[in-house]
């Protein structure tokens, strides 16, 4: 099986894929971003634009994934943003057109809670508390112009299964999810200390400078 998490940016698509990770054996998280940035670094900086619109990254997605999910004995975790539904269709429609159980979910909550989890996330926290309340959002401010877009594609139909999050923690969008699929995760034990511990550290490690 393949789960590929969508939502806005910002709106806990990777802590959640690691959160499963942690807690359903044998799985594996395949960031297709990783693609996208080394993409990045192969172009001059003037045509650095958005890698999505490459039709080598939507390809190369679709064949990096399309090897994971059939070599690899565990699920596969997909932390990806694709609001565009022809992008959609070249990367989701083309894994289940070869055969693969894709699992979709669109992780949604409200403008205010996704500028929130911005501002908090990262090195936008501590950017906040020394430059003031209405700091620069500086690598969030990309994330931020496109919310707005990117909520309003995401509740289309096509994007379905929709999970509201404006309410759960991540271990209980996870909860949802492996509930959804049937996957069997092991129980959190996390105390909330640990927790957020956990999660700082999984956006530290995800902190891009270039």
């Amino acid at each position: 099986m393949l789960v590929w998490i969508n939502g806005p940016f910002g709106g806990g698509k990777t802590q959640t894929a690691h959160e499963l990770r942690r807690r359903l054996p044998g799985s594996v998280v395949c960031d297709p971003e990783h693609l996208g940035f080394g993409l990045h670094r192969m172009l001059p900086p003037a045509l650095r634009g958005d890698f999505q619109d490459l039709p080598v990254w939507r390809r190369g997605v679709a064949e990096m994934l399309d090897l994971a999910a059939r070599e690899h004995p565990g699920t596969v975790l997909v932390p990806m943003t694709v609001t565009d539904d022809r992008y959609f269709e070249e990367t989701v429609g083309a894994l289940r057109a070869r055969g693969h159980d894709v699992r979709h979910f669109a992780l949604l909550a409200t403008r205010e809670t996704v500028l929130r989890r911005l501002r908090e996330r990262g090195l936008g926290h501590a950017l906040r508390v020394v430059g003031g309340k209405e700091a620069p959002l500086r690598r969030e401010s990309f994330a931020a112009r496109r919310l707005d877009d990117c909520l309003r594609r995401l509740t289309a139909p096509e994007f379905a299964s929709h999970l509201w999050t404006d309410h759960l923690g991540i271990p209980q969008v996870a909860d949802r999810i492996a509930a959804e699929c049937a996957l069997p995760l092991i129980p959190d034990t996390d105390g909330p200390l640990r927790g957020r511990l956990r999660r700082a550290a999984v956006g530290v490690r995800h902190i891009r400078f270039d």
